[in-house]
């Protein structure tokens, strides 16, 4: 294993009051965590780069997806780091369109890319075919050590004396694989993640208004160990080492960032998506905290679920984000700029802290952006 970073930076003032005023909050009750990419680092996942060029050189796509592709990449010519949930987001939103006009009646129902028309049929096959590839990428033998640490962390006692909170944490996932899940059943704490049944399951939202339950999680672009059948909406898990019928028509369930059409309208996406808007919303009287890990805020959709659940909290929801970013940008510099809101967010960044009026910077690195230091952190490691 790498030899931990230095917690060092971390250990003097006035980095050291922010990360008591990290773990004030984190002992609070009404806890939520955002995750994405960058969580899954540790345990030996690609990043979203590293993800795009791995799909892209895959053996799963034929030679028409391979030509689909390049027309969509050339569409992003100029963009900054188009990755491949870009491109599958762009494809989803043509075969929209083409699914649309079929619907209508139209005469003309294919959509044209590049020098070519590709018909819906085309499109489907494509998206399944860079999906399937995506799941190739994701699905090798990780390490789930941090992860693991990290929900002991959340859920058992920080320190001796200390509380780790007892309400029911929500974790808000953007990423495709298993790693949250798998931690929280290896730790014994009842969660449920939409599925009824065991290893295999099927999808049943009631799950998340189960009586006892100290942890939920929202899969919000899916999850690559659940499975569309031919003509059903809902997914289920299924095990590869299971075959039989229905084997053909099996569909991974996995839904790009950005997609504004066919995805977003189906169920269970919109059931995930109403129920993450209702976590970020804190009733009367009481208070709500979202840990934002490993996320560069690259998710246009997201930044407005955020956005909107901050300003209409009415200082109930608390933001603590980990940034990567040596200083503001995007979301976290309007954020920050905007007195109505600036006290309601906090910002771990790699070269300072940022809350309110408080802007303390740093000539060095402080590794506190990176998961397995935030899993250090709330396991009371000073």
């Amino acid at each position: 294993m790498p030899t931990p970073d230095d917690l060092s930076p971390l250990k003097t003032k006035p980095f050291s009051e922010a990360v008591d005023k990290l773990e004030e909050l984190m002992t609070q009750s009404g806890r939520a965590f955002l995750m994405g990419a960058g969580c899954s680092r540790c345990a030996g996942l690609p990043l979203t780069a590293d993800l795009t060029n791995s799909a892209l050189a895959s053996k799963q796509l034929d030679a028409s997806t391979q030509e689909i592709l390049s027309a969509i990449r050339g569409n992003f010519a100029g963009a900054k780091d188009p990755n491949i949930e870009d491109f599958l987001s762009e494809l989803v939103d043509l075969l929209a369109i083409a699914e649309r006009r079929a619907l209508r009646g139209a005469t003309k129902t294919d959509v044209e890319l590049a020098t070519k028309s590709y018909g819906a049929t085309s499109l489907l096959e494509a998206m399944e075919q860079i999906k399937r590839a995506i799941a190739e990428v994701i699905e090798k033998d990780v390490s789930i050590e941090t992860h693991w640490k990290f929900v002991k962390a959340v859920h058992r006692p920080v320190r001796p004396g200390k509380s780790a909170g007892n309400q029911r944490v929500d974790y808000l996932v953007l990423n495709y694989d298993t790693l949250i899940e798998d931690s929280l059943a290896l730790e014994k704490v009842a969660f449920a993640d939409g599925l009824d049944g065991g290893v295999t399951g099927w999808w049943n939202a009631d799950t998340f208004s189960q009586d006892g339950l100290a942890a939920r999680v929202f899969k919000l672009h899916g999850s690559i160990n659940w499975s569309e059948f031919q003509d059903e909406t809902l997914p289920r898990r299924v095990p590869k080492t299971i075959s039989g019928a229905t084997d053909k028509n099996r569909r991974i369930v996995i839904w790009p960032a950005s997609t504004k059409y066919r995805e977003t309208q189906r169920d269970p996406y919109a059931q995930l998506a109403a129920l993450a808007r209702d976590a970020l919303r804190p009733t009367d009287g009481s208070q709500r905290v979202l840990a934002v890990c490993g996320y560069r805020f690259g998710d246009s959709h997201i930044n407005l679920e955020l956005d909107q659940a901050l300003r209409e909290s009415k200082g109930r929801l608390t933001v603590v984000a980990f940034s990567s970013e040596d200083n503001l940008a995007g979301m976290l510099k309007k954020w920050h700029e905007d007195l109505s809101v600036r006290d309601q967010v906090l910002i771990c960044g790699k070269r300072g802290f940022w809350h309110g009026d408080k802007v303390e910077a740093s000539t060095t690195d402080l590794p506190w952006w990176k998961f397995e230091n935030v899993t250090r952190l709330l396991g009371g490691e000073r």
